[in-house]
């Protein structure tokens, strides 16, 4: 009996360390579906910020004439993309598209490129 219940033990071990690297990816999958959501809700939202980023950069990099024609125009343009890519993670955000739930616009939210930018001058 003892062997029996040893050899259980044995087997319920291995099972539960064969079990980790699954729970593991499935935390981490759940992790990535609520960013996608979050990442869907707050572009979808804030989509309209890049109009005046937009306006702002292209005027500190070629003044104001270029920066209220086209960096107004580009701001539109991105304000547009970033809106309606945010609604279209909204809706498709528990599937892995793009694979791994990647972000499709580069910065993943509106300001998170800020540190970067030439607003820190």
């Amino acid at each position: 009996m003892k062997k029996i219940l040893a050899a259980f033990m044995i087997i319920g071990l291995v099972m539960a360390a064969a079990a980790q690297p699954a729970l593991a990816a499935e935390e981490e999958t759940g992790a990535l579906v609520v960013k996608k959501l979050f990442r869907g809700i707050a572009n979808a939202a804030t989509g309209w910020m890049e109009i005046f980023k937009q306006t702002s950069l292209v005027w500190q990099e070629d003044g104001p004439g270029v920066g209220l024609s086209w960096g107004l125009a580009k701001g539109v343009g991105y304000a547009i993309a970033r809106s309606v890519l945010g609604a279209y993670e909204i809706v498709t955000f528990p599937v892995p598209v793009p694979e791994g739930y990647r972000p499709i616009m580069q910065p993943e939210f509106v300001m998170s490129d800020l540190e970067q930018s030439s607003y820190k001058k």
